[in-house]
């Protein structure tokens, strides 16, 4: 390949706007791949923070103790975090003597609530930065291309020489904005459908332990009421 038609030699050859629209995608494909990463990591151990309590809630064991050693936990997240807002709103129902067992589970209902969409947020933050980087990368490649083609028929023009080794340079620089756009795109759009359909599922998850836990706490507060 000639000098002047390398890779390197084309972008260092490239009109400033050009290579700002370059540096902002490349920056974008750098920032959605921190994301990715980072993400991963994050689901990853929600995943199997969830899997291991579960099996320590359901072991039989006594839910008083499953609190105290989560309450010792600094970093309390995801499902364990959503049992001990609701175990600590069950106990302070019942040392407050409130006997109304419907008014009680649904106190304790709104906590776990409360902890489960903070806790869904956690897992969502920076999602919306890779649906984001998806969507608008390629209109900002697709900015850079009819920019550089631009360039490249004004070029033309006041050349007054259309042969191919005049048009080439400029029609190949442009097209490396909309490539650039589409790497930076492609990732971050197949990890934002990814990631959300974890989440989706993980939320599902919540809501469903959610539900077991009032129930094991309404039959323990009407037990206690009939008694």
């Amino acid at each position: 390949m000639p000098s002047d038609m390398s890779f390197t030699h084309l972008i260092a050859s490239a009109s400033l706007f050009a290579q700002f629209v370059l540096v902002a995608l490349v920056l974008a494909s750098i920032l959605s791949w921190a994301l990715i990463f980072s993400k991963r990591s994050l689901l990853r151990r929600l995943d199997n923070d969830a899997n291991d309590f579960d099996e320590q809630f359901w072991s039989g064991g006594n839910l008083a103790d499953l609190h105290e050693q989560t309450r010792r936990d600094e970093d309390l997240h995801g499902i364990a975090s959503i049992f001990n807002a609701g175990y600590e709103e069950y106990t302070r129902q019942q040392t407050g003597g409130r006997l109304d067992a419907d008014d009680a589970v649904a106190s304790i209902q709104r906590q776990m609530r409360v902890s489960q969409v903070r806790e869904v947020e956690r897992a969502e933050n920076g999602l919306s930065m890779l649906a984001t980087i998806g969507s608008v990368s390629p209109y900002v490649g697709l900015l850079g291309t009819v920019w550089g083609i631009m360039n490249a028929f004004i070029g033309i023009g006041q050349m007054q020489n259309a042969s191919l080794a005049a048009v080439a340079p400029g029609i190949a620089e442009a097209l490396i904005a909309t490539a650039m756009g589409l790497i930076a795109a492609i990732p971050a759009y197949i990890a934002y459908n990814i990631y959300s359909r974890r989440i989706e599922r993980l939320e599902n998850r919540y809501t469903t332990f959610s539900d077991e836990m009032i129930g094991i706490v309404e039959r323990s507060l009407r037990s206690s009421q009939r008694g």
